[in-house]
C-alpha cells in the first residue's frame, strides 16, 4: 500500500510540474528540438531570471537536461514519460520555432552571437557579477 502512495506522489508532481504554462510552453518547444535560454527568452517574452528558474525546477525533476555548447547551455528533454505525456496532451510537435531576436547559432547569424546565452543559472559561482565603480570620493 506504501507504493501505490508513492507513485500516486510522483505522478501529482509530474501534474503540478505540467501545470505551470510556462514550463508547459518550455517543454512543448523542447519537443521540437534542443534549445537555450535566450530561445526561451525569446518565445516567452520573459527575462532571463525567470526563464532560468523554470528550467532549474524542471531539471531538479529530471524532466530537462543540459549540455554546454561554448557560452551556450542547450537544453533537451530525458524524461520519456513526460515527452510521452505532452504527446498525449498536445499532439505532435510542429517543426522548430525560430525566434528572430534569439541571439544563438540555431536561431540566428552566429556573427551576431554577443553572449547573450552565457547568463545561466546552473550553479551560482557561473553567474557573472557586474562591476560597479563609484566617481569621485
Amino acid at each position: 500500500m506504501n507504493s501505490t502512495v508513492t507513485d500516486y506522489g510522483k505522478a501529482a508532481g509530474v501534474f503540478k510540474l505540467l501545470a505551470h504554462p510556462a514550463r508547459l510552453q518550455m517543454l512543448d518547444e523542447l519537443r521540437r528540438g534542443e534549445a537555450c535560454v535566450c530561445h526561451f527568452q525569446q518565445i516567452l517574452g520573459r527575462p532571463q531570471a525567470y526563464v532560468s528558474q523554470q528550467l532549474g525546477v524542471l531539471r531538479d525533476a529530471q524532466v530537462v537536461d543540459a549540455e554546454r555548447d561554448g557560452v551556450n547551455m542547450i537544453y533537451r528533454i530525458v524524461d520519456a514519460q513526460v515527452a510521452r505525456l505532452l504527446d498525449d496532451l498536445l499532439g505532435e510537435p510542429d517543426s522548430y520555432r525560430e525566434a528572430p531576436a534569439c541571439p544563438c547559432p540555431k536561431c540566428g547569424d552566429e556573427s551576431q552571437v554577443d553572449g547573450a546565452c552565457n547568463y545561466i543559472v546552473m550553479d551560482l559561482k557561473e553567474v557573472p557579477v557586474p562591476t560597479r565603480t563609484r566617481e569621485g570620493g
